[in-house]
């Protein structure tokens, strides 16, 4: 997805993001799954539990491949910053309940 969408791979480095959950969501968007090919997606929502932690990979990204991701995202989705294990500041996509977070 990523040359797909980005014409690259992404550079980044393993990091987790901790309090958080996977769950997965049946996207409801006929566009977006036209371009993923998947109907269910996954979507962290936070928990606030120590114990609870998503493993992934903290990307680089420019700030033109960043628009172009939210312009990609649907309504499912918000971009939220958080702090991932490591200390980083990092943009998540999360559940809409996390807009504000």
């Amino acid at each position: 997805m990523q040359r797909r969408l980005f014409g690259r791979t992404l550079a980044g480095s393993p990091d987790a993001l901790p309090g958080y959950r996977l769950d997965w969501l049946e996207v409801r968007d006929p566009a977006a799954v036209a371009a993923s090919g998947i109907v269910r997606h996954p979507i962290i929502h936070a928990t606030g539990a120590d114990s609870d932690r998503v493993p992934g990979q903290c990307l680089r990204l420019s700030a033109a491949e960043l628009a172009h991701a939210d312009a990609y995202e649907g309504d499912d989705y918000r971009r939220v910053q958080v702090t991932l294990a490591s200390g980083a500041r990092a943009w998540v996509y999360a559940a809409p309940s996390l807009a504000s977070a």
